[in-house]
């Protein structure tokens, strides 16, 4: 059901057919300026380790593995341009296009997305072709004490056509009304369908999901754009693939996936986390 690639991404990129691709969804670097990282630990019984546990308990801390990569551009957008453009020409006539990003670039990347989804036609189709900008609300992490927190990242859905594209929102997951006294209890129970701001937890640091790869993205955020946004038999494209979510979340859903990344450790994490549906 799956390929997982390593490997220069524009470079995979210019060897797909034009218009093959239904489903794209990218997280790439958020150019930071930081350097990424995550550190899988393990403890052990140990009378003499550095925790404390239940009961008094001491155990030591080892550590397992880790992951990081430098998310620092000198030239972000010139970065992106090249890679988007390929997107575009691969995005099937009727598919669909997320890009994942925070509040630091977005701005500037959904520029460079009206102009590359506006060929010939730079004043209105790319602003026409671009559907929802969708919040990913989360509360997780430290408190800024100078300025609100930052607690979300940001979602650009664009189309190739601007009229003619999948939505299946039957296929989506529900939600609870934030207050189920106003609309009754047969609708409460059923629960409503999300809006362009999407609550959802991060990846535990201490759940089963969790793979130990940096700025990993939690599934269910993937399963909802992938149930909606493609049909069963298709196939998904993540060119930034990182630790595999989005290759889990077609392959849950009767979908195919093509990942695309060259960093080593995400390859290993992939192929371990994909092994089931690798062709």
């Amino acid at each position: 059901m799956g390929r997982i690639v390593q490997g220069d991404n524009l470079k995979v990129l210019r060897g797909l057919d034009d218009a093959s691709v239904p489903l794209i969804y990218i997280d790439p670097p958020f150019n930071t300026g930081r350097r990424q990282a995550r550190t899988r630990l393990k403890t052990v019984r140990d009378a003499a380790g550095d925790r404390t546990g239940f009961g008094g308990r001491r155990y030591r801390t080892e550590k397992i593995s880790g992951t990081s990569y430098a998310d620092s551009f000198d030239d972000f957008l010139g970065f992106l341009r090249p890679r988007l453009e390929e997107a575009y020409r691969v995005l099937s006539a009727n598919g669909s296009l997320f890009f994942h990003i925070d509040y630091r670039e977005v701005h500037y990347c959904k520029v460079l997305l009206d102009e590359i989804f506006s060929p010939g036609d730079p004043k209105s189709k790319g602003r026409a072709c671009f559907q929802n900008e969708i919040i990913w609300a989360y509360d997780y992490g430290a408190r800024a004490t100078k300025r609100w927190p930052a607690k979300h990242d940001n979602l650009l859905w664009y189309t190739k056509d601007p009229e003619r594209y999948t939505f299946n929102l039957s296929a989506t997951d529900r939600i609870p009304y934030m207050a189920p006294g106003l609309v009754g209890a047969e609708k409460a129970a059923r629960g409503k369908t999300p809006t362009d701001v999407w609550w959802h937890t991060i990846v535990s640091p201490t759940g089963k999901e969790k793979t130990g790869y940096a700025t990993q993205k939690p599934l269910g955020i993937l399963e909802r754009i992938v149930k909606v946004h493609s049909n069963p038999g298709e196939m998904v494209l993540d060119f930034f693939a990182g630790s595999g979510t989005t290759g889990e979340a077609a392959a849950k859903h009767g979908r195919e996936f093509l990942l695309v990344d060259e960093n080593a450790e995400a390859i290993k994490v992939m192929k371990k986390r994909l092994a089931q549906y690798l062709l």
